[in-house]
């Protein structure tokens, strides 16, 4: 068995020309290319033909998190009193008060949240505000700089109005929605453009959370989703905010050397029922919904060694996968996970992960991936290596000699290891 901590990150690279990377989308999402791995044997399609290929009866699982204008711009005030002052970056990656997601975009007038900070050595003290104007209301929001957590800094928020007002103040989500940008790949070298806030979206987002797409649902149209229903696919939803850590470079030679960012998700107790009544396989759209599937059979493992857990406790760190659960079927794991969530009486799991995946994974649940192309030396492209059985390299090969287009606007893939 290959020892995951031992792989080397530059065995993973492959030349991608930058006008390989699609840097907008199909005009038509469903008529994006699709490559076809099945068994060794790759071909290629248009994604609107996926129902095609897969197999009635069987369960797709889709990551229904939406994007958030996560960039917030303030200049600071000159020695006029004007606003002409360094321009300040304030990137939102995690709330920090309220901690949970739902709270956070319903908090009026203050709230608190882990940032990366653009331009932080002209911003040493003192607040940034800027006024901007919410259904005929003028609002100040005030950002104040904390201490920091690793490479990134807790932010206060406050807004108020700058008149005196009848009408309640708005949320955060309302503010981060008038003044917030939305934060498309850094890769893309562009700025975002208006159409990207209907296109960096899947047509099925529905919990803000996340501060880049799980781009392999972004080819899905409704007219494909009606044609997965037409063909006897069950579809269900799960959630797993994508953090800016998903753009992480592996630095280090070795794969022991990297730490893999920390990630939230909520899976609702049908959904793992979902799973148990379809042998605990499913297709996953995205690497975002396999890390969260794949997860759920370790916190099923968790839960039956530690039935006393509380639901803040549970996790899975980012080596466990590799030195645990041999014993325990899919089956046994996700049955312990439904019944410790009925004792709780919760609906709805909140968990977190930080499980890795790459060659010498054995994968629990997910028997097919619909997926993109990967940037060289990523985690995601060790992901998708050990979802074929180290069989990457053919595929990427097709790929960029068939003329498809890479990273997240580009053309997508489906795999079927067997």
């Amino acid at each position: 068995m290959i020892d995951p901590r031992h792989i080397h990150i530059s065995d993973y690279q492959y030349d991608l020309p930058d006008e390989r990377i699609a840097k907008f989308p199909m005009a038509r999402r469903d008529h994006s290319k699709l490559l076809v791995y099945r068994g060794g044997e790759v071909g290629e399609d248009i994604f609107c033909h996926l129902p095609d290929y897969l197999p009635k009866g069987a369960l797709m699982v889709f990551n229904n998190t939406k994007v958030i204008q996560a960039r917030m711009h303030f200049r600071k005030i000159d020695a006029n009193g004007e606003h002409t002052g360094a321009l300040i970056e304030v990137f939102l990656l995690e709330p920090a008060e309220p901690a949970d997601y739902e709270q956070m975009f319903q908090t009026t007038g203050h709230c608190a949240w882990y940032c990366l900070v653009g331009n932080l050595k002209k911003w040493k003290e003192g607040r940034l505000t800027r006024v901007i104007e919410v259904d005929g209301m003028q609002i100040e929001v005030a950002a104040t700089r904390g201490p920091a957590r690793g490479t990134s800094h807790r932010i206060d928020f406050t807004w108020t109005p700058l008149h005196p007002v009848t009408s309640s103040l708005p949320s955060f989500a309302t503010i981060i929605d008038t003044m917030g940008e939305l934060p498309i790949p850094p890769y893309l070298n562009r700025e975002t453009q208006d159409s990207d806030k209907t296109t960096y979206q899947t047509v099925y987002s529905k919990i803000k959370g996340s501060v880049a797409a799980p781009t392999a649902g972004l080819h899905f149209t409704p007219e494909v989703l009606a044609d997965l229903d037409a063909h006897g696919i069950e579809r269900e939803e799960l959630t797993l905010h994508v953090g800016a850590g998903t753009f992480k470079p592996v630095k280090s030679e070795e794969m022991e050397g990297h730490e893999m960012h920390t990630e939230y998700i909520s899976v609702r107790r049908e959904t793992i029922a979902k799973l148990l009544s379809h042998d605990c396989k499913a297709i996953a759209v995205g690497t975002t919904s396999v890390r969260t599937l794949e997860s759920l059979y370790y916190l099923g493992i968790r839960v039956i060694r530690h039935p006393d857990l509380a639901e803040d406790q549970l996790h899975v760190s980012q080596w466990e996968p590799y030195h645990n659960g041999e014993d325990v079927t899919p089956r046994e794991a996700l049955t312990a996970l439904a019944n410790w969530m009925d004792t709780k009486g919760l609906e709805v799991l909140h968990a977190s992960t930080q499980i890795i995946i790459c060659p010498g994974y054995e994968y629990k649940i997910v028997r097919m991936l619909v997926t993109n192309f990967h940037q060289p030396q990523s985690t995601l492209l060790l992901l998708v290596s050990a979802f074929v059985g180290g069989d990457w390299r053919k595929i990427y090969e097709y790929a960029l000699a068939h003329d498809f287009r890479f990273l997240s606007y580009g053309d997508s893939s489906l795999l079927i290891p067997a």
